[in-house]
């Protein structure tokens, strides 16, 4: 499978740090078009782009399907060690952002699927997006009529090639508090939104009585970022925050506006910015054990693991029928998005393999 580390060492080297993704979108259809996929790439923004491939006479539905994104995180080049574009292989590890998250894991998706077409077994479509990281911005824009139904759908975000079964949502929302400006040397005069927003922020931040999901762990909230004020001499009159919440089964957005709603106060005005649905596999749905073991032997029979981190699956399950959700790829989930970052070539190999084991085995009826 050396060919998934070579196309995710070249995959590495083009920058998509907050966007850029056309040329990863070109390069990997490049690859699948010269395997015989037809390969869409579309491209809805300058330099933001989405590829959808299938192969074959076109169906209404696919056994199985691929998806990953094509966007990392930024990345200050001041701050690491080597070229976050570096692309080289040391010491069994892929050097730069997004090798783990997850350009490697795209790769082995992309080898796969080559590899299955070349052996005359069922290829999977493939999907890859731009935006992922803000908010599955490029999956939002997909043409649905661009896509077939799938029973399937296998993420590639980083879990060590471990099989993660879903993840929880993830809401985020801006709070917005409006005051009366005065001079700083009379603040009696004003009202500070600043002030009032703080005192928000720090009883949200406070508050431990989140629920709890026996799957998917606890709900969470985090203060992102925080806005207010000109100049010292000024009182503020305006004050945005930017919260990320992650909801569980039992306690959706809805839920958790109402709680985060109470605890700001009637004068926080909160705006939804992304408001994204948990996934939920059950591991003992028809046919998921033998995928899962596929994917990673003896994984069963192990108590099923949600992520914390949202994916794609949360707009493309909608789009794809509703099918079952595995996410599964090479990278390491401890080095997605850190300074230095970089990916076991090991596990690339190994990652490829499997996905490569999962196409060519016998479908429930009967066929390859």
């Amino acid at each position: 499978m050396g060919d998934a580390l070579e196309l995710a060492r070249r995959l590495v080297r083009i920058d998509t740090r907050g966007g850029g993704e056309r040329r990863a979108a070109d390069l990997v259809a490049d690859v699948l078009d010269g395997a015989g996929f037809a390969a869409r790439v579309d491209e809805p923004a300058e330099g933001r782009a989405n590829v959808v491939a299938r192969y074959g006479p076109e169906a209404p539905r696919v056994p199985v399907t691929f998806t990953g994104h094509l966007d990392t995180v930024p990345a200050d080049a001041s701050g690491w060690s080597f070229d976050p574009l570096s692309g080289d292989v040391r010491d069994g590890r892929l050097l730069g952002r997004g090798s783990s998250d997850m350009k490697a894991g795209v790769a082995c998706q992309v080898e796969a699927a080559v590899r299955a077409v070349r052996d005359g077994l069922p290829a999977p479509q493939l999907v890859f997006t731009f935006g992922e990281e803000t908010g599955c911005d490029g999956a939002a824009v997909l043409d649905p009529a661009a896509l077939a139904a799938t029973d399937l759908l296998i993420v590639a975000e980083p879990t060590g090639n471990r099989t993660v079964l879903g993840h929880k949502g993830t809401l985020w929302l801006k709070a917005t508090a409006r005051g009366v400006s005065a001079h700083g040397s009379r603040p009696e005069l004003g009202r500070n939104a600043l002030a009032a927003l703080a005192a928000a922020a720090v009883r949200v931040h406070a508050h431990a009585d989140w629920p709890v999901s026996p799957t998917h762990g606890p709900a969470t909230v985090n203060v992102g970022t925080f806005r207010s004020g000109v100049q010292p001499n000024l009182v503020p009159d305006r004050a945005e925050m930017r919260l990320d919440v992650r909801t569980v089964p039992g306690f959706g957005a809805d839920e958790a506006v109402a709680v985060i709603s109470g605890l700001c106060g009637e004068e926080v005005e909160l705006e939804r910015l992304v408001d994204l649905p948990g996934v939920a596999t059950d591991p003992a749905s028809p046919g998921m054990p033998e995928v899962l073991d596929l994917l990673a032997p003896g994984s069963s029979g192990a108590v099923p693991e949600y992520a914390t981190y949202f994916t794609d699956a949360s707009v493309l399950a909608g789009l794809l029928g509703g099918p079952d959700v595995v996410i599964y790829g090479p990278g390491d989930p401890e080095q997605a998005h850190v300074t230095d970052e970089t990916c076991s070539v090991a596990r690339v190999g190994a990652a490829a393999e499997a996905l490569y084991r999962l196409l060519a085995a016998p479908r429930p009826d009967g066929a390859a």
